[in-house]
């Protein structure tokens, strides 16, 4: 335990979802990189905005209304140093991570020509990547893509090549939803900027994991989704740089991001403002406020530690199954607790069918990665994913689990 009092058990005390039972089992929830479970002061949060402050934000004169555009201005203020970046003016509320990707790509697809290029990898979440390629067959622009390892991690080894002075936009994965590689961003933007290009990350897989630091990532834009950081569904927050918000044309048109209409034409508002169109979330975003600053309150050291313990008890255990492989990086070196396995003859559907009759919940799939997929020559893994208040019995009952459900489906 640590001088602020933490332990596992006293985390998961703060997550009453796990009292729980699953078919009469104790509940074992290992889907967090699908969404994560709220602590007890988001969810006390969200309940004393909406039964004592609920109204709208930005112009309302009253005091609920003061009160809302307060505490729905702090939750912007705690995702900018959530990420480390000067001004909360470059912090956009979106509904998620895949509504980030898409207000980018048709904002910058606006300024595309014919035979530009835009480079994003093969590992990519279908979020992080249909949207480019759909621009690209609307602007006549030309996808690259970043090939992967026999791992599933990026392979970066010809990136100077793939990166060409007609390349616009990169955009890539943080940490991957399949494989949990966490990618070299420094060295994907070092070879963007000497080229131009502008560098596009994916963090919903990194973000749940602790603070992170967009300033030395040295990207322009980041995007994270509030149900998997602990948060309220709904909500999602979009960094960009602002002397490129700046220069953005309009995503989504209406109320709040008007400066002034006219019956001939309009002005938009500058910034990140512009793009912020009609009544935010305003409840999700005061709930990912609270549970940002929950998460920076964390012990970080301490956690990863115990997290590198259960991420070892957990490979170790895979390895010993008979006829499975796993999917990414056997070392725990720059990799995040996401584990995706494939076991021979057995479908990722049926496992997670039966282990839920353990009361392990796992994911079954092609994780929203197909291309991902083809290029591992697989059709579906099951996937576990470790969060905060994950413990050693959690992984026990999954190890058990599997080797139970091959038994019966072999």
């Amino acid at each position: 335990m640590s001088d602020k009092g933490w332990s596992p058990d006293s985390l998961r005390l703060q997550f009453p979802i796990l009292q729980r039972e699953i078919n009469g089992r104790p509940l074992r929830y290992l889907d967090n990189a699908a969404t994560t479970f709220s602590p007890i002061c988001v969810q006390e949060a969200v309940a004393q905005f909406e039964n004592h402050s609920r109204s709208n934000v930005q112009r309302g004169m009253h005091q609920l209304g003061i009160e809302a555009t307060d505490a729905f201005e702090a939750a912007r203020a705690t995702a900018a140093r959530y990420l480390n970046v000067a001004s909360s003016d470059e912090i956009i509320f979106t509904s998620g991570t895949t509504f980030a990707v898409n207000l980018v790509a048709h904002c910058l697809g606006q300024s595309l020509q014919p035979g530009d290029e835009i480079l994003v990898s093969v590992a990519e979440h279908h979020s992080n990547f249909v949207p480019w390629q759909r621009l690209c067959e609307q602007y006549g622009a030309a996808m690259k893509l970043i090939p992967v390892l026999a791992s599933g991690a990026l392979d970066l080894s010809q990136l100077d090549q793939l990166v060409t002075d007609r390349c616009r936009v990169v955009a890539v994965s943080h940490t991957s939803n399949v494989t949990g590689s966490i990618a070299d961003v420094q060295a994907i933007s070092r070879c963007a900027r000497r080229q131009g290009a502008l560098v596009f990350v994916d963090g919903a897989q990194a973000a749940p994991h602790g603070p992170v630091d967009v300033a030395a990532l040295d990207v322009d834009f980041y995007a994270f989704s509030g149900h998997k950081c602990y948060g309220p569904t709904g909500i999602g927050v979009l960094w960009g740089r602002e002397s490129i918000l700046q220069t953005l044309p309009p995503f989504l048109t209406g109320g709040g991001m008007i400066e002034r209409v006219t019956a001939q034409d309009t002005r938009y508002a500058s910034g990140r403002r512009r793009f912020e169109a009609g009544t935010p979330p305003v409840t999700q975003a005061i709930g990912l406020g609270v549970a940002l600053e929950w998460l920076m309150d964390q012990p970080w050291t301490e956690i990863r530690l115990y997290e590198q313990g259960l991420m070892q008890k957990l490979l170790q255990g895979l390895f010993g199954i008979s006829g499975l492989t796993l999917v990414g990086e056997r070392s725990l070196e720059q990799r995040a607790p996401i584990f995706s396995f494939d076991i021979e003859a057995c479908h990722s559907h049926d496992i997670c069918h039966l282990l839920d009759e353990h009361g392990v919940e796992l994911r079954g799939g092609h994780h929203c990665a197909q291309p991902l997929m083809d290029a591992l020559d697989l059709v579906a893994t099951t996937r576990a994913s470790i969060g905060l208040f994950n413990n050693e019995m959690d992984i026990e009952a999954l190890l058990d689990g599997l080797q139970k459900a091959v038994e019966i489906l072999r």
